[in-house]
């Protein structure tokens, strides 16, 4: 048997956050598929530091080329320090995602160097002249002597997602192998993306196993949740607090607000005046579907969300015969974005002290950061709001101590001032971007050829076994000889 590329794990090898890894081709040779940031506890390696891993530790020497399987700050957010660290190569993603990266890498450079403008125009300049975009299922050739060639296909995890293909030579065979780094895989019904299909064959794949010990539950049954959840929120007249990624989960989130909002202007339609008069909850069910005020509070997702829109050919098909039939998913009329820091500062203060029901979506996801954080100070200590968390919350994340210590009536510690937990504290896990179990056994078996190697990163221990159990009782029923590591087990 052909000997395996060699693979560097520069990050998410112990945990979910930090995707970086090195593809060594040989001496002189060798790729980068992504280059993230720490979050949560995995910011230092004892697991319990505040501060980032910024600085590239790793020898850049032999990197031609970076590979961006999505922009989520997790997987692209060390790339300024990895030009500083003197790379000088390409960087290649797919064609929404070219749109995209100099957008979050704006903010970021804003947030972590200058925001002097002549400089972030410099630096977006710099970065858009690196980039490459690729469409989806096409083959690239990276490099002359040896010859390495590159393919992405739709990973189904935010706008522009992908996993990487890569046919690779080894000294020891004519024949190429076959890598592919699965990125972050979506759910197989999220909305607005296609599912990821399993690619044909391969040799040794990298996959992510966020979620490899849970299944989620069906989209229909989500749905349900998150009305359900909002429904007993707003009857309490609070505000509904839902921490978000700008990207992706804003606009899953907007799209499923949407058609609620659609479904219940649709029943009223059809409900006569008689049954209005005598079944009254019904009509005023309707209602506050269709007055709620849906607040948008994040500048940065608001961008994102104008150019998901602007992106509409990259969208499935339920969600282009949404817009054929005259609707606006991600631009509806309830839907306020609110973008000046003092008008943002005047909702937070207006939502806290009056009683009218809302709903607020704002930056960052796991509250480490962002304006969320503005409305937890003010509103996390009244049990007439709710939070709900929507995704993954990192270990040591503000938004974590909160999903953990706030069911047992807790407290957290927001800008130096202790917050008695009372609002009501929800978690909806289906709605994750991230493939389930299910879903990640799939992408391997649903594979023509099934691979010789799989090596389990992007998740916790327990994520990771629970997966690697199931995949290996797969192999074994079909009698496959491929072999399931964890890189931290060897």
């Amino acid at each position: 048997m052909p000997r395996l590329p060699n693979i560097l794990h520069h990050g998410a090898k112990n945990g979910v956050t930090g995707s970086c890894h090195q593809l060594i081709i040989d001496d002189h040779n060798s790729l980068l598929i992504d280059c993230g940031l720490f979050q949560g506890a995995e910011t230092s390696a004892e697991g319990q530091a505040s501060s980032d891993q910024l600085s590239i530790e790793f020898d850049i020497s032999t990197v031609k080329a970076l590979i961006v399987t999505h922009v989520h700050i997790d997987h692209v957010g060390r790339i300024p320090y990895l030009l500083a660290a003197g790379f000088s190569g390409p960087i290649i993603c797919t064609e929404p995602s070219a749109k995209l990266l100099p957008i979050v890498l704006e903010d970021a450079f804003k947030l972590g160097v200058s925001r002097d403008q002549h400089l972030v125009e410099q630096y977006i300049k710099l970065i858009a002249g690196r980039i490459i975009a690729l469409p989806y299922n096409r083959w690239l050739r990276m490099l002359k002597t040896p010859e390495v060639s590159i393919r992405l296909q739709r990973a189904g995890h935010i706008l522009g997602s992908a996993y990487v293909e890569l046919d690779v030579p080894t000294p020891t065979s004519d024949r190429k192998q076959r890598v592919i780094f699965s990125g972050d895989l979506g759910a197989p019904y999220a909305p607005i993306l296609s599912a990821p299909k399993p690619a044909y064959r391969a040799d040794l794949v990298v996959l992510e196993s966020t979620y490899g010990d849970r299944l989620h539950p069906s989209r229909h049954d989500r749905r349900q949740r998150l009305q359900s959840v909002i429904e007993h929120a707003l009857g309490d007249q609070g505000t509904v607090l839902i921490p978000a990624f700008s990207i992706g989960r804003t606009q899953e989130l907007l799209y499923e607000l949407e058609d609620i909002i659609h479904r219940n202007q649709c029943q009223t339609c059809l409900t006569s005046s008689a049954q209005m008069l005598n079944e009254q909850s019904t009509h005023a069910h309707s209602s506050t579907w269709q007055d709620i005020p849906i607040i948008l509070d994040s500048p940065l997702a608001s961008r994102f969300t104008q150019v998901y829109g602007e992106l509409q050919s990259f969208w499935d098909k339920e969600a282009q015969q949404r817009v054929n039939k005259g609707r606006h998913p991600l631009a509806f009329k309830q839907l306020i974005t609110v973008d000046d820091h003092r008008d943002h500062q005047r909702m937070v203060q207006h939502l806290a002290d009056s009683k009218r029901p809302a709903i607020v979506i704002a930056g960052g996801g796991m509250c480490s950061g962002g304006r969320i954080v503005n409305y937890l100070e003010a509103m996390l200590n009244e049990p007439r709001h709710n939070v709900l968390f929507v995704g993954y919350q990192a270990q040591g994340t503000l938004g974590h101590l909160i999903q953990k210590y706030g069911p047992r009536g807790g407290y957290v510690d927001i800008n130096h001032k202790r917050i008695d937990i009372r609002a009501e504290i929800s978690t909806l896990s289906g709605y994750s971007a991230h493939a389930d179990q299910a879903s990640l056994l799939r992408f391997i078996t649903g594979m023509r050829k099934w691979p010789k190697h799989v090596r389990l990163i992007h998740g916790e221990m327990q994520a990771k076994s629970a997966l690697q159990a199931k995949i290996r009782h797969a192999f074994a029923q079909r009698q496959h000889t491929g072999q399931v590591i964890i890189p931290s087990e060897e």
